[in-house]
């Protein structure tokens, strides 16, 4: 469709109101609506009828590109308006461009605005105004619900661990009560001052060992959940690719599983795409004589930039006879501490790529051990 016979429409979404600005190219000011949020009806609606005016105006065919940033409300609206046949782009907030010469207002109005001619940059061929969302399917989104729930239910047991210990060390008692025996523990215990526990700080250590031992409850069912999904689908390509990364010595079902369902499940050209989508890509600084890396961009996947740095210092561990490890050590040698922790990061981008074409063309990283035994089951 011509990019004058286009009716760009931004949505600036929140949870009482949503605001629509529409504007067909060439004209000098959107138009703005305010609908209700979640209303999906009155949207689709409203797009008709600025579809069916800009038709009337042109005289002609008008298509319709409709955009709005990736934030709380996922993906389901992308799916409903692509499921209407309106192009919808889903924008990543953070690499719009934005005026840094003075504090910027901020505005639903304004805001849908520039969206509005960021779109409208993005369609006209510049690529560099901002960056737009790769969408997932809703099978590939609801396939990363249960790594992405045990990572909270661990997060969540250390919380309580933490907190726990805090406020018996307020008492001056260091360590915790076991749980298989709390109840003759915690009688026991005294304070740094020779007194029992007072009794509202036992029962909210009470609440808190409940919450404890619900997290660890929890997060084996999420586990077996996850294996029982995966031996279902023993056909699918996403589940053969988890299974061969299983295999390797030192990548256990969480990793694998993180890796799988958060990168290879993705497309890539080359290995720098590969690298920038995780976050761990040098970024060079060049100005005048100057010429060097600022280090790694994290502008990608949090989530498997942090797996990838703890498989790293894990692969040092399992694969010790592996390529990679011998590089790291020639490379650092006896040093500690800073140096250390920058060559974990440039070797988890080493992994990360070989790892990448082990999955899609089955050639093993140099000197890797293969398990030979039954996949482990946590």
């Amino acid at each position: 469709m011509p990019s004058e016979n286009t009716l760009h429409i931004a949505i600036e979404l929140s949870l009482s109101s949503w605001l629509v600005a529409a504007r067909l190219s060439g004209a000098e000011r959107p138009r703005l609506h305010r609908l209700e949020g979640g209303n999906t009806a009155a949207l689709l609606t409203l797009i008709t009828e600025l579809r069916l005016a800009a038709v009337n105006r042109v005289g002609g065919p008008v298509g319709v590109a409709c955009c709005f940033e990736a934030g709380r409300d996922g993906f389901w609206l992308h799916r409903v308006l692509t499921a209407h046949d309106v192009a919808s782009y889903v924008l990543e907030p953070t690499s719009i461009l934005v005026n840094r010469r003075a504090r910027r207002a901020k505005t639903d109005r304004l805001d849908a605005e520039g969206m509005l001619r960021v779109l409208a940059a993005w369609l006209g061929g510049d690529r560099q105004v901002c960056s737009m969302v790769r969408v997932p399917t809703a099978d590939e989104e609801d396939a990363k619900r249960p790594h992405r729930e045990r990572e909270h239910l661990v997060q969540e047991r250390l919380r309580i661990k933490n907190r726990l210990e805090a406020l018996l060390f307020t008492q001056g008692i260091w360590g915790r009560p076991s749980l298989r025996s709390w109840e003759r523990d915690v009688a026991e215990l005294r304070t740094g001052d020779g007194r029992t526990l007072p009794p509202l700080l036992r029962a909210e250590l009470d609440r808190l060992r409940r919450r404890l031992v619900l997290a660890l409850q929890l997060i084996p069912e999420v586990e077996a959940e996850r294996a029982t999904a995966l031996a279902a689908a023993t056909s699918d390509t996403m589940t053969r690719k988890i299974t061969a990364l299983q295999r390797i010595r030192g990548i256990g079902e969480n990793f694998a599983a993180v890796l799988g369902r958060e990168v290879f499940y993705r497309t890539f050209d080359n290995r720098r795409q590969l690298a920038s989508y995780v976050g761990i890509a040098p970024m060079p600084y060049q100005s005048g004589g100057m010429d060097r890396d600022r280090g790694i961009s994290r502008a990608g996947n949090p989530r498997a930039r942090t797996t990838l740095v703890q498989l790293a210092w894990l692969w040092l561990r399992y694969q010790p006879g592996s390529a990679l490890a011998g590089w790291f050590r020639q490379r650092v040698g006896t040093l500690a501490g800073r140096t250390r922790r920058i060559a974990i990061v440039a070797m988890a981008r080493k992994l990360l790529i070989s790892l990448w074409r082990f999955v899609e063309t089955g050639v093993l990283p140099e000197g890797v051990e293969i398990r030979t035994a039954a996949l482990p089951t946590a």
